[in-house]
């Protein structure tokens, strides 16, 4: 019955492979295979779109990134907030201090109606006739009873920080109030700081324009998009409270905007050092892959040794540090713990021994393994387009990945606002009327403002109700599950077109006998049958890997939830499910990957190429651990020097005066967080690279067994492997 009777291995599958004196390549004549799953596809991919469209006209996602106060609450959305949506800083300039990368921006802030709409300095401008004027444009913490400030109160409250000495002019950016900061310019010679004041205490700014669009940029860093996103991972990470994330997150996109372009420079320079390194695979590639295993073991070794330097070091001189809510204060909390040091020096031993045992055991299968790797830069440098071809299918996920995540942050913004009461017991003064009692109850910031006061009949001071997420309707789980899935199948199907692609370039490389005869177009050509007759094929395949990667991301999202149970059986049986669908989702990776090459040689549907392609892999299982393996392995180690090449060399020139003299002596909170990022992004670019030559080994090589099985070398059924193979392997064409 269709598909599902091909996934049926018969009894002839066990079978080599018949000679055939018409095949040569890549069939011609073909037709379209899995059409009903490319329909499924393409009304899901509807689907999708409309829970897009659904996620924008019913969510609000300023509802995500609303501004939090010093206490912790969110403008606008708090009891007695309600009309409250703008943040004012008390003394902005210390945002601007050179300390601000390590104790962030020390000074209150708190949530106001509106920006002031002038400059004022109270200060120098207040005094006893005037204070009943500027009293009303005085902004104060919530403990400061504006009805009864008197004005000697008001300047003991400015120099206690419970009032603001100055206001602004300022503008909202991104509901933040970032003011004319000309007022506060140093009066004097810039040579002496010492005695170059401004008209307010403690703030003096050197360059008012440089100073206010660098707050514009942190304000627009720690509010956008990506600012959430980090803050998501930062908490799921380090469970730190809202705020302490907040500030965190802030940091941490801060310093990616302030090294943005000397990391889009570092990443022009990993591409052309990807591509020398492609380069160097066709003409010396014996020398690069040993001298990659070597380079990385060196690596290893010196890693090694800084982890033991420094473990050594705090072990000897224990430092006591608290954890802080700036990024610097947070890395050096784990960092300065000698037991950090001895657990990365363990795993990146235990990681070296096994490394070394691996080329020991391997050290004569990869030089077969070479001269696969070998074949492949004949066939990547003989069909020059598919080096840059993966571009294309990656700048295509590029906008997959922005929509799947603005889908998710309108889905996450979908629904009621929730409050509950909070600090209750610690407000002594604050009387609800019997309407809340405990904390943590449910609570209507309006019905709170209007029922609870202090003994003074004013607000509470300390309890609040408190805005603590969103109460999503039931039904937005599953338009959740609608987006993960869509985000996941189209990736994947993306990935797979593009493998089926090359993999149809690759075999017709293959199997062309004078490679001179080699079509001009033959990735025009490959591209051209992926995309006439086998969309469906790669849609079904991709949808069986997004499948359980779905049921991954729930798993993780179940894990995460019941961490705070610590119950070791439950551990035990999640820690069980996730390693068996990771070994799954691979094990379908490797079903899929073969079953495209062969569908792009035989023209055949899913589950008959991919039940080919198994089969003839295990008539050839030794072979395949041997050869196709250890070539993955040695692609995997050059894409681990690169990335652990380029990330300590970026640490280490962070460290050098020379950079920050470029940077204009602007410093980041963490030198590590470019590098972590930079890595990151290395490995992406050299897996893109290297995808290519990953997709032509393995296409070669499932080429080479079916060659293998297909012919005997007699003049009437000569292989079509290279002469070098043909040496390495022991087999050679018969001539008379």
């Amino acid at each position: 019955m269709g598909c599902c009777d091909n996934c049926v291995p018969p009894k002839e599958s066990r079978e080599p492979i018949r000679y055939d004196p018409n095949f040569n390549g890549p069939i011609h004549n073909r037709s379209c295979t899995d059409i009903l799953w490319l329909i499924l596809f393409i009304l899901f991919l509807g689907v999708w779109g409309y829970v897009g469209y659904y996620g924008m006209t019913h969510g609000n996602i300023q509802k995500l990134l609303a501004p939090i106060d010093t206490k912790g609450r969110r403008c606008g959305l708090d009891s007695g907030l309600e009309d409250k949506k703008y943040l004012v800083f008390f003394n902005i300039a210390k945002c601007l201090s050179p300390g601000t990368p390590i104790t962030g921006c020390p000074t209150p802030q708190v949530c106001v109606n509106q920006c002031p709409a002038r400059t004022i300095l109270f200060d120098v401008e207040m005094t006893e006739s005037n204070f009943g004027e500027l009293k009303s444009k005085m902004v104060c913490t919530d403990d400061v009873n504006m009805n009864t400030l008197t004005y000697t109160q008001a300047k003991q409250y400015m120099q206690e920080d419970k009032c603001a000495s100055y206001v602004l002019q300022s503008q909202a950016v991104l509901s933040r109030c970032i003011g004319d900061l000309s007022t506060l310019q140093c009066k004097g010679d810039d040579k002496t700081s010492q005695k170059s004041l401004s008209p307010v205490r403690d703030s003096c700014v050197r360059n008012p324009s440089e100073a206010r669009r660098s707050l514009v940029n942190s304000a627009t860093a720690l509010d956008s998009y990506v600012g959430w996103i980090v803050a998501s991972w930062t908490t799921f990470f380090t469970q730190t409270d809202e705020r302490n994330t907040y500030i965190l997150s802030g940091q941490i996109v801060q310093d990616l905007v302030k090294s943005r372009w000397y990391l889009l420079g570092a990443l022009v320079g990993v591409m052309v050092v990807c591509f020398i390194y492609i380069l160097l695979l066709r003409w010396v590639v014996a020398p690069v892959v040993w001298a990659t295993i070597v380079g990385l073991i060196g690596l290893l070794g010196f890693c090694l040794y800084l982890c033991y330097k420094n473990y050594a070091y705090y072990k000897a001189n224990p430092v006591s540090l608290t954890q802080t809510t700036n990024l610097k204060g947070y890395a050096q909390s784990i960092f300065s713990k000698a037991e950090t040091w001895l657990v990365l020096l363990i795993a990146i031993a235990v990681i070296m021994l096994i490394l070394l045992l691996i080329v020991i055991s391997l050290r004569n299968r990869i030089a077969i393994a070479i001269a696969l790797i070998r074949e492949g830069s004949k066939a990547v440098t003989d069909v020059k387009t598919t080096i840059l071809f993966p571009i294309f299918p990656w700048i295509i996920q590029c906008f997959v990945i922005g929509y799947g995540v603005l889908v998710l942050m309108y889905l996450l913004s979908i629904g009621e606002s929730a409050f509950r009461v909070v600090n209750l017991k610690n407000d002594t003064s604050c009387d609800c009327g019997g309407q809340y009692t405990e904390d943590y109850v449910s609570c209507d910031p309006a019905t709170f403002t209007m029922s609870c006061k202090d003994a003074a009949g004013g607000l509470c001071r300390l309890a609040t109700c408190h805005f603590t997420g969103l109460d999503s309707p039931h039904s937005v789980v599953y338009l959740h599950l609608a987006n993960v899935l869509g985000f996941f199948w189209t990736m994947f199907f993306i990935s797979g077109v593009s493998d089926m692609m090359l993999a149809s370039t690759f075999s017709t490389w293959y199997w062309t006998y004078n490679k001179r005869d080699l079509p001009f177009f033959t990735l025009t050509s490959g591209i051209y049958r992926t995309l006439r007759y086998h969309l469906g094929t790669v849609a079904f395949g991709a949808l069986i890997i997004a499948i359980v990667r779905v049921i991954r991301v729930i798993l993780e999202y179940i894990d995460h939830k019941i961490k705070k149970f610590d119950n070791p059986f439950t551990r035990c049986i999640m820690c069980f499910c996730k390693c068996f669908c990771w070994c799954l989702e691979n094990f379908l990776k490797f079903i899929n990957k073969n079953a495209y090459i062969m569908c792009a040689v035989h023209g055949q549907n899913f589950c008959k190429s991919a039940r080919d392609a198994f089969s003839l892999l295990m008539r050839n299982i030794v072979r395949v651990f041997v050869l196709d393996k250890v070539t993955y392995f040695l692609f995997l180690l050059s894409k681990a020097l690169i990335s652990i090449g380029v990330g300590l060399a970026v640490y280490y020139l962070q460290q050098w005066n020379f950079v920050y003299e470029l940077t204009q002596g602007e410093r980041l909170h963490n030198d590590l967080i470019p590098a972590i990022i930079l890595s990151i992004a290395t490995y992406l670019i050299c897996t893109i690279f290297f995808n290519v030559y990953e997709m032509a080994v393995d296409a070669l090589f499932l080429c080479f067994l079916e060659d293998c099985e297909r012919n005997d070398g007699s003049p009437e059924k000569p292989y079509f492997m290279s002469k070098d193979l043909m040496k390495i392997l022991g087999k050679k064409n018969k001539t008379f």
